[in-house]
C-alpha cells in the first residue's frame, strides 16, 4: 500500500497544485489553456516521438499479450460509449469522448512505476510492449469513431477522408508516426537534437498534470457525477477484469499477465482530457474522471495487486 501511495500521491499533488493555483487566481484561464496547448501540441508529441524512436520493436511483442490488453481496452471503450449514449443520454460526440476516457488507461505515468515497485525492473518488458502501441491504437480508435460520428450522412468516402485529415493534423499522431519512421529506418539523430528534445520532454508530464489541475477547477463535477462514476467503474473494474479473463485464456506468462492486468487497472490518463479538449466535448467528464479515477485507483490498485499471483 505504501508503494502505491508513493507513486500515486505525487501525481495527485501536482494536479492539486494546478487546481489550487487556478482556484486562488494565481494563473488565469488563458494561462491554463496555453499550458495545455504546449503539453498537447509540443511536449507530449516530443515525448512519444523520443520513446518510440528508441524502442526495441522486436523485443517482447506477443500477439497474446497485446490481444488480451487491447480486448479489455476496446471493451472499456464500447461500454463507455454505449453507457454515455444509452444510459445517460449524451450526444454521440460526447459519448465518443467518454468512451475514450474508458479506453485510455494511464499506462505510462502510473502503470509503469507501479509494476516496477511491485515486481522489480526486470518485470517491465511487457509494459513497454503495451506502451509502444498504446497511444497510436487509442487515438486511431478514438479519432476514427469521432470522425465517423461527425461524418454521418456524408458517405463512406467522405468519412474516411475526414479521418485521414484529422490524423494528419494531430500533433500526437504525428509524433508517434515520426518515432516509428526513425525506429524502422535506423536514422541517426544528432546529439544536439536529442538534447533539445529531452529538455522539452522533461516538461511534458508535469506541465500536462499542472495544467489539468487548472482545468479541473473550471470543469468541476457538477451534474455529471453519475457519468463520471460510470467512467471510473469501467476503467478500474471492467477493463482489468476483461484483461484478466483474456490473459488466463491465452496462457500469458506470469510477468505478462501481471503487467497487462496492472496496466488495464489504471485510471484514465491525461490524454483522456487532451482528446476531449481537442474536440471541445465532454471536457468536464474527462477532466473529473482523471482526477477521481486517480484517487480511486489508490484503493482499487491495491486490491488488484493483492489478488494477482
Amino acid at each position: 500500500m505504501q508503494a502505491l501511495l508513493d507513486v500515486i500521491l505525487p501525481v495527485f499533488l501536482v494536479l492539486g497544485f494546478g487546481y489550487a493555483a487556478a482556484w486562488r487566481g494565481l494563473v488565469s484561464e488563458a494561462a491554463v489553456d496555453h499550458l495545455m496547448g504546449f503539453a498537447q501540441n509540443i511536449a507530449i508529441p516530443c515525448l512519444l516521438f523520443r520513446a518510440i524512436a528508441g524502442l526495441d520493436l522486436g523485443a517482447e511483442f506477443s500477439p497474446a499479450l497485446l490481444g488480451a490488453f487491447y480486448t479489455g481496452a476496446l471493451a472499456g471503450f464500447v461500454a463507455g460509449l454505449l453507457g454515455a449514449r444509452l444510459v445517460f443520454g449524451r450526444p454521440w460526440e460526447d459519448s465518443v469522448a467518454i468512451g475514450f476516457c474508458c479506453l485510455f488507461s494511464n499506462s505510462l505515468l502510473l502503470g509503469l512505476p507501479i509494476t516496477e515497485r511491485a515486481y522489480g525492473p526486470d518485470a517491465l518488458a511487457a509494459n513497454f510492449a503495451i506502451i509502444s502501441v498504446h497511444a497510436p491504437f487509442c487515438y486511431l480508435v478514438g479519432i476514427g469513431a469521432m470522425e465517423a460520428v461527425r461524418s454521418a450522412g456524408r458517405g463512406l468516402a467522405a468519412g474516411l477522408a475526414a479521418i485521414a485529415r484529422s490524423l494528419a493534423r494531430n500533433a500526437l499522431v504525428i509524433g508517434i508516426l515520426l518515432g516509428f519512421a526513425v525506429n524502422l529506418t535506423g536514422l541517426p539523430l544528432p546529439g544536439v537534437l536529442t538534447d533539445a528534445l529531452d529538455l522539452v520532454i522533461r516538461a511534458a508530464l508535469p506541465t500536462a498534470l499542472f495544467g489539468l489541475g487548472g482545468v479541473l477547477w473550471r470543469y468541476r463535477p457538477e451534474g455529471d457525477l453519475r457519468t463520471i462514476a460510470w467512467v471510473v467503474a469501467v476503467s478500474l473494474v471492467l477493463h482489468p477484469a476483461v484483461v484478466w479473463a483474456m490473459g488466463r485464456a491465452t496462457g500469458l506468462t506470469l510477468d505478462q499477465f501481471r503487467s497487462a492486468v496492472i496496466t488495464g487497472a489504471m485510471p484514465p490518463g491525461v490524454n483522456a482530457y487532451l482528446f476531449a479538449n481537442m474536440y471541445g466535448v465532454a471536457k468536464r467528464v474527462a477532466a473529473s474522471s482523471v482526477l477521481l479515477g486517480t484517487a480511486a485507483a489508490i484503493l482499487t490498485g491495491w486490491l488488484w495487486l493483492s489478488i494477482l499471483p
